[in-house]
């Protein structure tokens, strides 16, 4: 499985508490903050980044009332904190690859509580440029088997502009060129074809395999990372034996 997807499901097996909710909120409002206010309007017909934000915040089932008050303070109809945006590269057991996206209002604290993390945990933080050339920037959807037959997906996404369906452990994996996400995303909608994960991503290059105290290791790294409050998104090569996911 890819390194996305696998990581992907761990947080979907262990991110179901009213904390783990509070805190996915929580990141979620920041980026539609941000994507408002660096899109430069608070309309998402006219700011795609606030299109595709919206959309992650209504797939969690954040009330209307906390995506009106995230887009206002983007747009300064209200106070708000201004966020900013940076990217950290980094290694973690076994070598395996790590990709931090970070929006914070106090980068000092940030680099400080990331580079912790990664040292905790078996990891090292890295100088820019070291890993992200091993991930691309994609659209990324995916779809149970048992929610739709291969040929009908087929039909459905490619004639949107997909540039991949991949098949992995019982999952359709479809994959899209940034630009084209929306347009598949919506096609997807209009075919009723359910998915349980939809969004613009960094998907690994290579994988990189992890086995024993190196994958248990990954794992808690890449939860402290989430955990972080000034850590967005978090990407990773690494792949872990879905036996021991359950196992944690």
């Amino acid at each position: 499985m890819s390194g996305h997807s696998k990581w992907s499901s761990i947080k979907h097996k262990k991110g179901s508490t009213d904390a783990k909710r509070g805190k996915i909120f929580s990141k979620l409002i920041k980026e539609i903050t941000v994507a408002a206010r660096m899109g430069g309007s608070g309309d998402p017909t006219a700011n795609p980044r606030l299109r595709t934000a919206i959309a992650a915040a209504k797939a969690e089932n954040m009330p209307k009332d906390n995506i009106e008050r995230a887009i206002k303070r983007g747009t300064g109809e209200l106070e708000g904190v201004n966020y900013e945006e940076s990217v950290y590269e980094g290694y973690g057991p076994g070598g395996a690859a790590v990709l931090v996206e970070s929006l914070t209002d106090n980068k000092n604290r940030a680099v400080a509580d990331i580079r912790h993390i990664f040292g905790k945990n078996g990891g090292s933080l890295g100088e820019n440029g070291c890993v992200a050339w091993m991930f691309d920037k994609k659209g990324y959807m995916n779809v149970d088997k048992k929610d739709v037959e291969e040929d009908a997906l087929m039909e459905i996404a490619l004639e949107a502009g997909a540039e991949d369906i991949r098949e992995d452990n019982g999952i359709f994996e479809v994959i899209t060129d940034p630009g084209d996400f929306e347009a598949v995303r919506d096609a997807l909608n209009n075919g009723s074809v359910k998915y349980s994960a939809a969004e613009v991503t960094m998907l690994p290059q290579s994988i990189t395999a992890l086995q024993g105290k190196d994958a248990e290791l990954m794992i808690r790294l890449m939860e402290g990372l989430d955990d972080c409050e000034d850590v967005q998104k978090v990407y990773t090569n690494a792949d872990i034996p879905e036996e021991l996911v359950d196992n944690m």
